[in-house]
């Protein structure tokens, strides 16, 4: 059974997380502000967070740049904030992925899902483990490698899970690397958002304006902005592909 730990100070958020998650099969243990998460995240482990921005002790961002400190756990950030500078720092300091209040039981449940089979903590909560299409069934064939791949001065290793520009490592976040390492690996190709979505995120139905928050984040530790992009060029009403600088 997969575990969650919900860091929320609010009563009924947080009894109402806990009644979705359990409802879904999570295992849920719960803290009512920053360092009661940090205590809760030291003492035993779990499989994700979900951690409210807003809490009364502790800035959420720090809260979450502490837990980074101490984990890799997955980290899904409950936010009341939708301007995209606050969302990029977000994920720059370590989150996952983010909720922008308010937001559903549905849409929590399908972004942790993701979360977990994307890190490759844990199946999505409800799905037996050897089911067809999760990771360790003894019937699926083992994947093949992937190789690193060279654009211009780009080199990406998905198997090291590492970047470098011009032999300098490039500090993303997991999400950021997934979805450059994707790129990568369709270099020349227009990739729309929809497949980045679903590719990528796992999750087809959401909104566009998450891929653009990452991708704003990427272009800036490449180098570049969108009105003067190098590696990624975006293709109005197509998508974005990422190609050698000329």
């Amino acid at each position: 059974m997969p575990s969650v730990l919900v860091v929320e100070d609010d009563p009924s958020i947080r009894q109402s997380l806990i009644e979705v998650l359990t409802e879904h099969g999570y295992a849920v243990r719960s803290a009512a502000d920053g360092f009661g998460g940090l205590r809760e995240v030291t003492q035993a482990p779990v499989d994700a967070v979900v951690l409210d921005l807003g809490l009364p002790d502790l800035d959420g961002g720090d809260a979450l740049r502490m837990i980074r400190g101490i984990s890799s756990v997955p980290v899904l950030v409950s936010t009341a904030r939708d301007d995209e500078t606050e969302i990029i720092k977000i994920l720059n300091a370590g989150a996952d992925d983010y909720l922008v209040k308010p937001f559903s039981g549905g849409q929590l449940i399908a972004r942790l899902s993701a979360v977990l089979r994307r890190t490759g903590h844990v199946p999505a909560a409800g799905t037996p483990a050897g089911a067809p299409g999760v990771q360790g069934s003894a019937a699926a064939p083992a994947a093949e490698p992937l190789r690193p791949v060279a654009v211009g001065e780009l080199a990406v290793d998905p198997g090291a899970r590492t970047a470098y520009l011009a032999g300098r490592e490039l500090r993303l976040t997991r999400r950021e690397f997934d979805l450059l390492a994707f790129l990568a690996r369709h270099a020349g190709q227009v990739v729309s958002k929809r497949l980045l979505l679903t590719e990528v995120w796992r999750e087809p139905y959401v909104d566009d304006q998450t891929v653009d928050v990452h991708l704003s984040s990427l272009r800036r530790k490449l180098g570049e902005r969108a009105a003067a992009p190098r590696y990624l060029l975006t293709v109005r009403g197509v998508g974005i592909k990422l190609v050698a600088p000329r």
